[in-house]
């Protein structure tokens, strides 16, 4: 079986890229690579639980287990020491990135309240495209009953393209709904 958001970026988006941009081959089209989420869970400092519940929650959301982030640096304000377990974060590739970045502009998106389209002003320069999410309640696989914070995340999704436009062509063609 394969993914249906693979065989439209195959079938139709690929050569409507090389149309577009005047690629002398369809290995040129930029692709996305990979898709990073990263959910910060500051209160761990005090309660390991919480960080427990977040990767519990990210293994449910991405089909995969992430892997537990460290602080870097000490902060004496916010009482956190390097080596501290401050987050989780979950690199998807292949099929279970097609699988949730379906899911993500067809089911996610469009429960988030008020939502009128993402920003386009996300892109980095170099073709890639970040995504804050207050909420982890917008995914179907998180059952409200069962959440005992509201956490937010930053999904990155990496593409091969060289410049913003190319990204952002290539991710409106797969259905990002971007503000109008």
């Amino acid at each position: 079986m394969t993914n249906r958001l693979k065989e439209k970026y195959q079938n139709e988006v690929v050569p409507s890229l090389v149309e577009k941009f005047n690629y002398s081959s369809i290995m040129q089209a930029p692709k996305v690579e990979k898709i990073v989420i990263n959910m910060g869970v500051g209160d761990a400092v005090s309660n390991a639980k919480n960080l427990e519940a977040a990767v519990d929650e990210l293994t449910k959301i991405s089909g995969q287990k992430p892997v537990v982030t460290t602080a870097k640096k000490s902060i004496a304000g916010f009482r956190l020491r390097e080596g501290m377990p401050i987050g989780t974060k979950v690199t998807l590739r292949g099929e279970r990135m097609y699988d949730f970045l379906d899911k993500l502009v067809n089911v996610s998106l469009p429960r988030v309240r008020d939502f009128r389209g993402i920003s386009k002003r996300s892109f980095d320069g170099r073709g890639n495209y970040t995504l804050g999410i207050r909420e982890q309640l917008i995914f179907p696989e998180i059952d409200f009953d069962d959440v005992n914070k509201v956490r937010g995340m930053d999904i990155v999704i990496v593409t091969s393209a060289e410049s913003d436009e190319e990204s952002k062509e290539l991710l409106t063609q797969l259905g990002m709904p971007f503000k109008k």
